[in-house]
């Protein structure tokens, strides 16, 4: 399956840098009033990474996945299905939610990113609230911190409340701390929270990713079925 023209396959923003709430849908055990996390350190960047980084957020074209053959088709159509019903509580329109669900798997994917994991994050970082802004000053549904869009964008933080945009960043934020970390997801999920080698953070993600873990043999005119 090809969700993004010849780009999207993992390792896509990684191959680039080296070139140049617990909020549970049952269950929940933390309900947070207020968008935490988010707080990423400003570090400073190589110019061969800014310029990676930089590149990899260009192209706003509308995400569209794209697939090798039928059966890719509908295996994400069962996906978007599934979670569009688990999602309806925190985002009650159709509409928004196939669009923002059709947006997270595109960039997700894009970046070489487990889509439940984005999910997961979201959830602790926003509780899917596109207008969320922490107390660090991070907006949007990724929390990402308003540096990034002078670091590595046109300098307009408004533009955070862009979904496409938002998640755009925030996938290539964890892709690239990803990288930094060695393939250690577990401190890099600790540095996009600026709380690096602390367990509260990746272990909420961790725990709210098991929401989003999709297994089409247990939905309608699935294998299992």
């Amino acid at each position: 399956m090809s969700p993004v023209s010849q780009t999207g396959r993992r390792g896509f923003l990684g191959r680039a840098v080296q070139v140049a709430s617990w909020a549970g849908l049952a269950g929940p055990l933390w309900r947070p009033s207020t968008a935490h996390a988010g707080a990423q350190i400003e570090e400073p960047l190589a110019d061969a990474v800014r310029t990676a980084l930089s590149s990899a957020i260009l192209n706003n074209a509308p995400p569209v996945p794209e697939f090798d053959d039928f059966a890719g088709r509908l295996h994400y159509l069962r996906w978007l299905g599934t979670m569009g019903d688990r999602l309806r509580r925190k985002v009650s329109d159709w509409q928004t939610r196939k669009e923002l669900l059709q947006t997270i798997w595109y960039e997700s994917r894009r970046a070489g990113l487990d889509v439940s994991l984005v999910l997961g994050l979201i959830q602790v970082e926003s509780n899917f609230r596109k207008h969320a802004v922490s107390s660090a000053g991070a907006r949007g549904y990724m929390q990402v911190m308003p540096f990034w869009v002078r670091t590595i964008g046109n300098g307009d933080p408004s533009v955070l409340f862009h979904m496409q945009t938002n998640l755009r960043f925030g996938c290539v934020i964890l892709r690239h701390y990803l990288d930094r970390e060695r393939g250690d997801l577990f401190m890099a999920l600790g540095r996009y929270n600026g709380s690096r080698g602390r367990a509260p953070y990746p272990d909420a993600v961790f725990a709210n990713q098991r929401n989003w873990t999709f297994d089409p043999r247990h939905t309608p005119g699935g294998a299992g079925e």
